[in-house]
Formats: structure tokens, sequence, C-alpha cells
């Protein structure tokens, strides 16, 4: 009898496939050997939306928020009906004795299964396939050491909570305030506390008023040393002035002798920060480079937070590295794994043709590769030296440095922060002294700080909220490594945010959402806590219900204290109807303007609730368009004589005149009157 393997991607079902003997092309799947190896498009299954609870959701009111499901109901992915049909038919085979989950071995592998697994109502024994690395005998291995399905049960539950709980804050929040301001305005746990730190940089830029420097410098043969950087240039001047040719005395000579440790291993998120600063890719693209060299199994599984291997990998590692001129420090990268290790190299890149990849991939392949041989490579030993002169009683300091050992360090490296200048200084003794000192003034100014790119912004997101967690907590900041570049994406999508060559800049758009929302929806206390409580349901110290019980009362809360736009928001979100579009009426409802927008005529008064739909029933059935010329006139005498009506019953065309009818339950409705007096609804 068969077994069945489900996979998460195309490719990974026919490597999988591959290694297991399974040859035979099916439809949309591989067989052979003992083996059907089936796979996914990623998410076949998402959520359904808001209407699939009621059909008043599909109506955005403040009266229906927050949406809180009772039973979540999931719908087939958009294009991807056919493969989930083809998945459910292979998991109800007679034939299939149990199945494979061989889907990425994560949080999001385990729920794209899980979601295919009971929508086909499966009852099968599930078998979890746990790897970190697409090599063959990775694979061959993995099979023979299949884990139990319900050791994973804890982390669907996770998966599972963060799915859900997205959804109701993200829906529930993003309604709200979209409700309020008359605008889509996009709301996310993890999206908006991101957007929030790019508004907050850009506003503490737009505020520095930068100010003047001065700093004495004497010029000694070359030899350049600085005095205290003054306010004032008379101040300034004066030192000059004081010590310009005169004697300049060495007083002291410090010499430190330090060493700068090896980086660790690349985690997705220090990967993705480098490829940035050194390549230029976004995190996004490093993202897709890094899963494409996976998938040809040169490098070990991408979604990682961890920078350590484990014990067990030493011999593997040091057939990776090859002859390297040093004896490697493995025990440096060896260190706790929790489910993925670092990012390193693959025995089978090896024997690959690096240079035949295209340059993405080769770069990152090249930062990987490096990045390992550093890890393990002696320290980089320095001596640092600071002089300090006397010249007229003032006192001035030069720095250096003098490379000792070179260890890890080389032109190559990506992680090269200096904090002394990387020059030498020529050899200097206490009492040295030097004739006719040269002085000038240099003028500086005072600098804001810098413009968020990819690199310093994931950073930032990596350790923003670490203060609001515990210790022991193994994953903090905004969203995962997995995760934060399809956020950075998701918000210049939005136009939240764009991309000014390496510098991320929010737009006036992503300005004005964060000057609306609450502390509690752009701090990034509230993701750290949701990852923290995450991570507590995975490790099975927290029930699942208990968390999504406190997601909704979090969201009740937020809807309750958010009833009414802030006073300013007519400043931050001016009517576009109203700039765009002329007046046709007054309200018959509060005597507000109504005015023409994209899908129907609306009251310029929000909370008001008073709308003409343009594709409602009543207009659509008489295949009439509706103009702004019948709804000026529907204003303004409550009826419009019509032509060419349609007639659903005789299929002929009919005059008549159309009332309007706002209704007390609060729908506009139309009724027809025709010549002799009848009215018809």
């Amino acid at each position: 009898m068969p077994k069945l393997v489900i996979c998460e991607k195309p490719r990974q079902a026919q490597a999988y496939a591959a290694v297991l003997g399974a040859k035979e092309r099916g439809d949309s799947f591989f067989h052979g050997n003992g083996y059907i190896v089936a796979y996914c498009f990623g998410h076949l299954l998402e959520l359904a939306p808001p209407q699939f609870y009621g059909e008043q959701y599909a109506k955005w009111r403040y009266a229906d928020l927050p949406i809180v499901p009772q039973t979540w109901k999931h719908v087939p992915a958009k294009d991807k009906a056919a493969q989930l049909k083809i998945l459910t038919e292979l998991l109800n085979r007679p034939d299939v004795e149990y199945v494979v989950n061989a889907c990425d071995a994560g949080r999001e592998g385990e729920n794209i299964f899980r979601l295919v697994y009971e929508h086909a109502k499966c009852k099968k024994p599930v078998q979890r396939l746990w790897i970190s690395s697409m090599e063959d005998a990775a694979v061959k291995d993995g099979f023979t050491n299949l884990k139990n399905g319900a050791d994973y049960d804890s982390l669907f539950a996770a998966a599972s909570c963060r799915e859900k709980a997205d959804w109701l804050c993200g829906i529930s929040c993003t309604r709200l305030f979209s409700i309020l301001y008359g605008v889509t305005a996009n709301v996310g746990r993890v999206q908006s506390p991101t957007l929030a730190m790019l508004v907050r940089r850009e506003a503490e830029i737009a505020g520095f008023v930068k100010e003047p420097f001065y700093t004495p410098t004497l010029d000694l043969s070359g030899l350049a040393a600085n005095g205290e950087k003054l306010k004032s240039r008379a101040d300034a001047d004066v030192i000059a002035a004081a010590c310009d040719g005169q004697t300049a005395t060495v007083t002291e000579v410090e010499r430190v002798k330090k060493t700068v440790a090896p980086p660790k291993l690349y985690d997705l998120t220090t990967l993705q920060r480098d490829a940035n600063r050194v390549l230029g890719y976004t995190a996004q693209e490093t993202l897709d480079y890094v899963q494409s060299l996976y998938e040809k199994k040169v490098v070990s599984y991408p979604r990682t937070d961890s920078k350590y291997i484990t014990a067990d990998m030493r011999d593997t590692v040091m057939k990776i590295l090859g002859e390297t001129g040093f004896t490697p420090d493995i025990d440096r990268i060896v260190g706790a794994v929790s489910d993925h290790h670092a990012i390193i190299p693959t025995l089978e890149s090896l024997n690959a043709s690096i240079d035949a990849l295209p340059t993405g991939e080769r770069g990152i392949f090249g930062l990987i590769r490096r990045r390992l041989v550093e890890a393990v490579s002696p320290k980089h030993v320095y001596e640092a030296v600071t002089v300090t002169f006397d010249c007229g009683g003032n006192s001035f300091t030069s720095k250096g440095r003098t490379v000792l050992e070179p260890g890890w360090k080389t032109d190559e490296s990506a992680d090269d922060n200096e904090d002394e200048d990387s020059s030498g200084l020529p050899p200097l003794s206490k009492g040295q002294t030097f004739d006719s000192a040269a002085v000038t003034v240099r003028e500086g100014f005072t600098k804001p700080k810098p413009h968020y790119t990819e690199d310093t912004i994931l950073k930032a997101m990596e350790t923003a909220g670490a203060e609001d967690m515990p210790d022991d907590a193994e994953r903090k900041g905004l969203g995962t490594s997995a995760t934060r570049a399809g956020i950075l994406e998701a918000l210049i999508k939005r136009g939240y945010v764009e991309r000014q060559k390496k510098n991320l800049i929010p737009s006036d758009k992503g300005k004005k959402l964060i000057a609306v929302l609450p502390d509690a929806l752009t701090s990034a206390k509230l993701t750290a806590d949701w990852e923290h409580k995450l991570l507590q349901v995975q490790r099975n110290e927290l029930d699942g219900a208990e968390f999504m019980g406190g997601i909704a009362d979090f969201t009740r809360s937020i809807v309750l204290s958010n009833k009414t736009p802030k006073p300013d928001f007519t400043a931050l979100f001016p009517d576009a109807r109203k700039s765009a579009a002329p007046e046709l009426g007054k309200c018959p409802r509060c005597g507000s303007p109504i005015r023409e927008g994209q899908k129907g005529f609306f009251c310029d008064k929000r909370d008001c609730g008073f709308k003409i739909w343009k594709a409602s029933k009543f207009w659509t059935a008489k295949k009439k368009p509706l103009t702004a010329a019948i709804v000026t006139a529907l204003l303004k005498d409550g009826r419009a004589s019509l032509k060419g009506l349609h007639s659903e019953k005789t299929g002929k065309k009919y005059d008549a005149t159309v009332l309007l009818d706002d209704t007390e339950d609060g729908y506009v409705n139309f009724r027809l009157e025709f010549a002799a007096g009848r009215v018809k609804k």
C-alpha cells in the first residue's frame, strides 16, 4: 500500500520523489516505489472573509465590530481549488496506508498541511518529516527517522492561533479606522508598529535642527591631533591663537590590546541585513534567493532564527569547510537550536556549479559561505593607541590602531564596524615634542539620525519590544525571521512606505495613519506579547482558547475606545469626494451635502449613513445606470421621471417615475409610480 507524502511546493516534491524512487508522473504528483509524492502551492486554504459569518458583514459598519467568529471557516485560496481537490482525493484514497507531512519544518508549514488534512476529513495516521536540508542524504535520513505527527499538535495550535488572531484584530481594526476616517486604513499587529517606527524616525529627522561645533586641530608634521569639540567659534579661536606656533608635547601614550570575536552564523534576519548593506538587496529579494538556494540543495533551511549548529553537526561542518589554513573553532558555533540550525552551505554545495548560479543567488551564497568561514576563524587582534598632547595648556588627542593578528577579518568581511581610526600612528613616546605646531579650527555640524534602510529597520524590528519580554523568551521583536520581509513589502505595496534608493521613507498616507491609530496598535509591546504567548501555546504552557479569548477582549477594547474620530481628522483626511465631486443636493436625513463617489452617492456627514449604491438591485434590475442627474432630481423633488426601464417579468421597456423612499430602518429604497397614479414597490 502506498504512503502519501505531501510537500509544500512542487520543487520540494520533485526532489523528495527522486530520493524516494517515485519516478512516475501523475496529475500533480509523483508515484512509484511505494510512495505518492504530492504538493501544495503554499497555502491552499485561507480564513474565510467576514461575509461568510453573516450577510451583515458584507457591509462595513461600526455596530458589527468586532467580528469574532464562533466557529472559524476556511475557503480555498484564489486559483488553488483544483490542487486542493487533487490532494483531498489522494488523502481519501483507500489504498493509502498513512500520510507524511513533508511541508516546511516550521509553524507555517505545519499549518499548510493540517488545514488540507482537516479539509479532506482525513483520519489516517500522520508522520512528520523534520529536516533542515534538502540534500539527498538529509532527505533519506529524515524519511528513515520520521516523527510522530501528533508530536507537532501544539505547533499547529500556535500556527492556528497566530492566523486567527491576525485576522480577528486586523479585519476588525482595519474596518474600524476605515469607517471612522473614510479611507482604507490597513491595520496589523506587526505592520502598524513597524510603520510607526519609520514615521517616528522621519519626524525626528524633520524636526532636527543642526548645530555647529568647532574643533581646534593640531597639524604635527602630518599627524593630526584634535581638541575638544566646542559650541562657540570664539572659544575655539582663543585656543587656536594660544597654540599656533607653540611646542606640542606628548603627555601620555596608551596602548590597549583588543580582540574582536568572529561573528555568529547567519539566521535569516542577519543575512537579510548584510545582503541589503553589502549587496543592496531587499529583504524579500534575499529571502527569494536563499529559498531558491535551499531548493537547489546548496544551503540549509532559510527561515530560521538560530545562529548556531547542533553538536552532532561538527563532522559535517568540518567537511563543508575543507582546507582553511587554520584550525577551525567549531565549538564556537555550537549552541542551543530550537527548530532549525543556522543557515550554512551544504555538503552537496561542494560539488555544485556555484559559478553557474544566477547573480543574485551567487552573491547570497558567497555571503553564507564566507560567514561560515569567519565564524570558525581565529579572533581579530589589534592594538588601539591613544596619544595625548599638550600645547599651550590645552589637551589634544590622536587615535589609531595596529592590526596584530587579522584573524577572521578580511577586506571582504561584511561585519567591519570600527570604533577607532583604522590607520596606524607613527612611533611616539611620552615627552616627545613637536615644534611650531600649526593649528586650524574645523567647523562641523551635528547630524540627525539616518533614515531607516532595510538593514537598520530589520535590526529595529528584531529588537523592538525586547524590554517588555521575559529574559528567557525565545522570540522577541516584531514578527519573525520568516515574516519581516513580507511586512515591509506589504507596507510598500499599500502605499504607506516608499523606497528611495536604500532608504525606506513613510509616505504622507503612512504618516496620517499612524497619527490616528491608538498607542496600543502602534507599540511593539503588543506583538512582543503575542509572540511570547504563541510560544507558550507551542510549548503547551497556554491553552489556545485562552489566548484567543485575550485577543478578542483586546480587539473589543480598541473598538469601544474608538467610537468617534479624533477631532483633527478632517485636517488629516480631507474628504476626497468633497474635493473632487460637486454637491448634488441635500441629505434628506441630516441636510449635509450629497456627493458622487466611485461606487455610489454619499452624505458628507460620515455618521449619518445615507447612501445610494450604483449597483443596488433596484437599478441593476431596471438596467438603468444611476447617474448624478437622476440623484439630483431625487434629492430635490423626491422623484425622477425616467424612460426605458427594463421589466424583468416581460423583458420589455416602460416609462415610470421613481420615488425616493428613505425608510425608518435606515435603508434607502425606491418605488415606481406610473402615469395613472399607481405606485409599485
